[in-house]
């Protein structure tokens, strides 16, 4: 009796895998290709420019601190506490620097992520429609290393995901 089931899974087994059928797609190339994502990629653009600017102006800030210092340090009549002074309100600046570019770059990155969920969430869906429309086992992501079974077939889904965007 255990031969048996074990005969007829050997024997159904390797039909089984034959019957898969796998896709694969290229997920960056239909991203770039998504015209929201070069929506995307102008307010990116603008965000960024507008941390650029008040960067820079804060550099220009530092900057002109640091050059009074210079001056002010150099002249022996200075006292030593304005001196001090001076190079606590210096540090104190480029801390603040600090913290606007770390500030400036999680900002970024937020925004880009609530910029890409939409667009990300509209390309799974227009997967996975062309995978069941195919009638694909699995479409999977043709940018990563799979080692599939060599006798099932793979097929590049890639232009067929594009169409169901309307893509080219």
């Amino acid at each position: 009796m255990l031969k048996r089931i074990i005969l007829a899974i050997a024997v159904i087994f390797p039909m089984s895998i034959f019957a898969q059928k796998f896709g694969v797609v290229n997920l960056d190339e239909v991203f770039k290709a998504m015209p929201e994502t070069a929506q995307m990629t102008a307010s990116l653009d603008e965000a960024s420019k507008k941390y650029g600017t008040e960067f820079e102006q804060l550099q220009q800030e530092f900057q002109k601190l640091y050059a009074e210092f210079q001056t002010l340090s150099q002249d022996p009549t200075t006292p030593e506490s304005i001196k001090q002074r001076r190079i606590s309100d210096i540090q104190e600046r480029q801390q603040k620097i600090e913290q606007f570019r770390a500030t400036a770059q999680q900002d970024l990155e937020r925004l880009q992520q609530q910029l890409a969920e939409p667009i990300n969430r509209k390309m799974l869906e227009a997967v996975q429609a062309v995978g069941q429309e195919g009638g694909f086992t699995f479409v999977l992501p043709k940018d990563q290393t799979l080692l599939l079974y060599q006798g099932s077939t793979v097929i590049d889904v890639t232009n067929d995901v594009k169409a169901k965007l309307g893509l080219n």
